[in-house]
């Protein structure tokens, strides 16, 4: 399952993680986020207790999208003890997203 992400928790949730995070930045009205939903939550699922993964709505959670520099949506991120050590951008492959988590 995946998590829900914002400016609020995601100190906590990811940058205090001790387990990897992958952080899908993204908004309601963005086609090709919708597009990759489902993908994300296969990872979720596959990768559950090993990876913690969750989505960031980008216009309501600015700050983080604004410290990341999150300029285009979907954009996903994996963090690992604090520190961004993959980015992809646009509509990608399940195993494009797993090769970054690996």
């Amino acid at each position: 399952m995946e998590l829900i992400f914002n400016d609020g928790n995601f100190n906590d949730e990811v940058l205090k993680s001790d387990i990897p995070v992958l952080v899908d930045f993204y908004a309601d009205w963005c086609g090709p986020c919708k597009m990759m939903a489902p993908v994300v939550e296969k990872i979720a699922e596959k990768y559950a207790g090993k990876v913690k993964v969750g989505k960031l709505n980008v216009d309501a959670s600015p700050a983080s999208a604004a410290k990341y520099k999150v300029m285009s949506i979907p954009t996903f991120l994996v963090f690992k003890n604090g520190e961004v050590t993959g980015t992809l951008v646009g509509a990608v492959s399940q195993a494009a997203l797993e090769a970054k988590l690996l």
